[in-house]
């Protein structure tokens, strides 16, 4: 039966992540270990230890996913359990490590973009003033109209029903306010900025610069793109996309949706900590079976 893999983006970090997977595989421990050396900090620390304030940083959040999720899917492909993976994608700093078990870049390269895009967004989280909020049960249309009219953006487009907007503070709570009524729920999210907005136009800009220069493969299975939710392949595009990406709407939806019906899959391993993209696809096609894998355990049984 075809597989699809599925990757966790920011806010799903959990103090602990990782640590079963070096406890008992000696190539995840590599992976860590090279982890520490590219980005010359001690994240398999702080993935193990915490702080949490450490680990929620946009700068060690985003690493400490790619990392897991990769070491994940390196178990997974050392125990032959992939032979039937066809197509991946992920959420935000989940698509980054998708192309990279795509093989359209090796590890340390991936990590080396993860941590310059993380690096980026978190200056441009404390150059502005910045947060978001979910809206839940209004449809695209009731929700962009919501948004013009507070001038405030779509961020997300997680599932039917869960849609979450993104902008300045002052907006986004203005927003909040007058939303009783319109929607079954909207509440702020406890993050540090406006993520997926204009207000990251200065990392898009950077990011931009940044990864002109690195070399892109042709992915080696199917990956989507959070901006358009379509497959991608060419090698530029895939970059073009990637900058885009940081002040675009993620559209998640979009991406399993077609992810799924153009490959034939019907069973996903969500690779990384929480249940997060699995609660996503029960809501988007109640058909998609998506096994969560976070601890060895999970991984070897």
């Amino acid at each position: 039966m075809a597989l699809g893999l599925l990757f966790s983006g920011q806010g799903a970090q959990q103090i602990g992540m990782g640590r079963s997977l070096c406890d008992n595989s000696k190539t995840a421990e590599a992976l860590y270990r090279e982890a520490n050396d590219v980005l010359g900090w001690d994240l398999k620390k702080i993935c193990f230890e915490g702080p949490d304030e450490a680990l929620t940083e946009t700068r060690v959040c985003q690493p400490a996913l790619y990392v897991q999720g990769y070491a994940i899917y390196a178990l997974l492909k050392e125990q032959g359990k992939l032979a039937a993976m066809k197509a991946a994608c992920g959420l935000s700093l989940g698509e980054l490590t998708a192309l990279a078990v795509a093989g359209v870049y090796d590890f340390g390269t991936g990590l080396k973009l993860v941590a310059e895009r993380g690096r980026l967004m978190q200056l441009a989280c404390d150059a502005t003033k910045g947060t978001m909020a979910a809206v839940i049960g209004g449809s695209r249309d009731e929700v962009q109209a919501f948004c013009d009219e507070f001038d405030i953006e779509i961020a997300n487009l997680n599932c039917p029903g869960q849609i979450v907007v993104s902008g300045e503070k002052e907006k986004v709570l203005e927003a909040v306010a007058a939303s009783k009524g319109r929607f079954k729920l909207c509440k702020p999210l406890n993050v540090a900025g406006a993520y997926h907005s204009r207000l990251m136009v200065s990392a898009r800009d950077a990011f931009g610069e940044f990864i002109k220069d690195f070399e892109f493969k042709r992915p080696e299975i199917a990956v989507y793109t959070n901006v358009t939710g379509a497959s991608v392949s060419d090698p530029e595009e895939i970059k073009d996309c990637l900058v885009k990406q940081i002040v675009s709407p993620v559209r998640f939806e979009d991406c399993l949706r077609n992810m799924a019906d153009e490959n034939g899959l019907s069973e996903f391993y969500e690779c990384g900590p929480g249940k997060v993209l699995a609660g996503f696809a029960k809501r988007i096609d109640k058909a998609l079976n998506v096994s969560q894998l976070s601890e060895y355990e999970e991984i070897a049984g």
